[in-house]
């Protein structure tokens, strides 16, 4: 790092990207403390549902896509070595993604789209409906094919969270739990440190990954606030037979999740509901509509529970990842739908800014900064 040693960095937030960068800056020889305000990955951590799907939820950012592939590329490795650091397995598991067509002008679209992956070196291909249905017998006979991304999968985040925390300990990384409210302390240059409940911490560097909190951390000077705002998510999960679903599947409205202890996880509302996770009859009713009209076999099986969480979500879709205009304060929240699957690769691309190596423009929190001087220019 270039920071001297025996410097700490504090990274404020512990969910799977606060904590996924607290490993690698450990790895990497660093002194790192995380400071969180509630539970180790409880947050949108906890609450999503695992999906790595770069190439089937794709965005309209050539740069936010390559570093979605990027990160999907680094989780083999990430996950291993969370399992040799802390002996606790993810449950990785990249064994493709359905996305199902039930109409004609569905279908079209995702033969298009198989043929625009395959283009780009992708591996895809365009199931017809016999061999959807021997991969998901559960399926009827509505179903017309599938697009199936083969390279994509899942990890339970659940035990990713666990594993994390885990992988932290033994690298050695104090982790805060419980901290309440923090607030950052600078002068007018660069950061001093946080203060907790615990008192000061001085800081050599300061990493905010507070989720859907970021933009509420206190102390941040205007001129380096980043636009941050939650989204509710709401999802739920069935008690299945072991094997009944198979593959992550995409349908009309709604994904659904097989889970290695026989849960069948489907999700997710998006609703811009402030800091509100309630579980409502209306979110619930929606993923439910999605997968009965899916899979209609799905009918008789018992909600086994109910949750919603809250996605860190910004003005432009894209996360911020980099230093910004105050000095040793960094950020990376804003991932959106996507924290999960961007873990590993924010976790290097942090590390590496942090070692003075150029960030990714598209994702700075300076871009923040530029939008607001161009607002207050014209307003002149």
């Amino acid at each position: 790092m270039k920071h001297e040693p025996g410097e700490t960095i504090v990274v404020v937030g512990a969910g799977l990207i606060g904590l996924a960068i607290a490993a690698e800056l450990a790895e990497r020889g660093a002194t790192v403390r995380v400071i969180e305000a509630r539970e180790p990955a409880r947050a949108a951590s906890w609450a999503g549902a695992g999906m790595l799907a770069p190439y089937t939820e794709a965005s309209t950012s050539p740069e936010f896509d390559a570093f979605c592939a990027d990160s999907l590329a680094r989780y083999p490795a990430f996950a291993a070595r969370l399992l040799e650091r802390g002996g606790v397995d993810p449950h990785l598991r990249l064994e493709g993604i359905l996305e199902l067509a039930f109409d004609r002008a569905t279908e079209e679209r995702l033969r298009a789209g198989v043929v625009l992956r395959r283009a780009r070196g992708i591996s895809a291909r365009f199931l017809e409906r016999d061999e959807v249905r021997s991969l998901e017998p559960v399926l009827g006979a509505a179903t017309r094919g599938a697009a199936f991304c083969e390279q994509e999968g899942r990890i339970d985040n659940r035990r990713l969270g666990r594993a994390l925390v885990a992988a932290c300990r033994a690298l050695g990384v104090r982790i805060d739990a419980g901290a309440g409210q923090v607030a950052l302390e600078a002068d007018e240059r660069r950061i001093l440190g946080v203060r907790g409940a615990e008192g000061f911490v001085p800081a050599a560097a300061v990493v905010n990954a507070a989720g859907a909190w970021a933009a509420e951390l206190d102390g941040v000077p205007e001129h380096a606030r980043v636009e941050v705002v939650p989204v509710k998510g709401q999802m739920l999960a069935l008690a299945m037979p072991k094997g009944l679903v198979r593959h992550t599947l995409w349908v009309p409205g709604a994904y659904l999740v097989p889970r290695d202890d026989g849960r069948l996880l489907v999700g997710a509302t998006v609703e811009a509901a402030g800091y509100d996770t309630r579980v409502t009859a209306h979110g619930l009713r929606a993923l439910l509509d999605a997968a009965l009209g899916a899979l209609p076999a799905l009918r008789d099986l018992t909600v086994a529970e109910t949750w919603a969480g809250l996605r860190p979500g910004t003005p432009d879709g894209l996360p911020y990842i980099g230093e910004t205009t105050l000095g040793g304060y960094y950020v990376a929240a804003g991932h959106f739908r996507n924290g999960i699957l961007l873990a590993p690769a924010t976790a290097v691309l942090v590390a590496d800014v942090l070692e003075g190596k150029p960030g990714i423009a598209a994702f700075s929190p300076r871009r923040v900064h530029g939008a607001r001087a161009q607002v207050a220019k014209a307003r002149l």
